[in-house]
């Protein structure tokens, strides 16, 4: 990206460093243009609407993939009442055939705890419980398309991140093109009074 060179002298930063900038926004430039022919751009507007058409596909796979990893963590926790479930099912049982005694409770608490929360989880779904093998089906498959939409989503941050980079090298330009313009036509505007 190009710097701002007039910052960064009033900050401080001596001659070399303003030589080293202006070297190093003159490269930037350069590579923009290559970029830019390289994709054949040769309109603003039409890079201007490129980058948006790039960043709200970014934002698609992005929002895709917080969805899968949601799923992802759903399945999980699903799968985790599922086996607490099992696993306390005959305590709870002895619990509900003990009269629901205080007792029992407190010495089998968490069991208590855990098959409850498991009961109150299956409450939420609609339908059957899935099991554990139909669980990890569809674990494979979601992961499987996350990994896929990664791919994806890896190669869209990078031409977001190019575009982005393209589009603010030429407003950065534009910009110190149209100061030096206004200086240009202060200095005349100074020497004609």
């Amino acid at each position: 990206m190009l710097l701002d060179i007039q910052k960064m002298i009033a900050k401080g930063k001596g001659p070399g460093y303003e030589r080293w900038a202006k070297v190093h926004n003159i490269k930037q430039m350069a590579q923009t243009l290559l970029f830019l022919e390289e994709h054949n751009l040769r309109d603003y507007d039409e890079l201007a609407a490129k980058a948006k058409s790039i960043s709200d596909r970014f934002a698609e796979i992005t929002e895709r993939q917080k969805s899968l990893e949601v799923r992802l963590t759903e399945i999980t926790d699903l799968k985790k009442h599922i086996i607490n479930y099992s696993k306390t099912k005959q305590i709870y049982v002895a619990y509900r055939e003990s009269g629901y005694s205080k007792k029992f409770f407190e010495e089998h608490r968490e069991e208590i705890t855990l098959h409850k929360a498991a009961k109150e989880a299956f409450s939420i779904i609609k339908g059957k419980v899935p099991t554990i093998k139909e669980l990890n089906a569809e674990y494979a498959q979601v992961l499987a398309e996350k990994k896929k939409t990664y791919s994806e989503y890896r190669q869209v941050r990078q031409e977001m991140k190019d575009y982005q980079t393209a589009k603010y090298n030429i407003d950065r330009f534009l910009q110190t093109e149209e100061q030096e313009k206004q200086a240009e036509k202060q200095k005349q505007n100074t020497e004609v009074r």
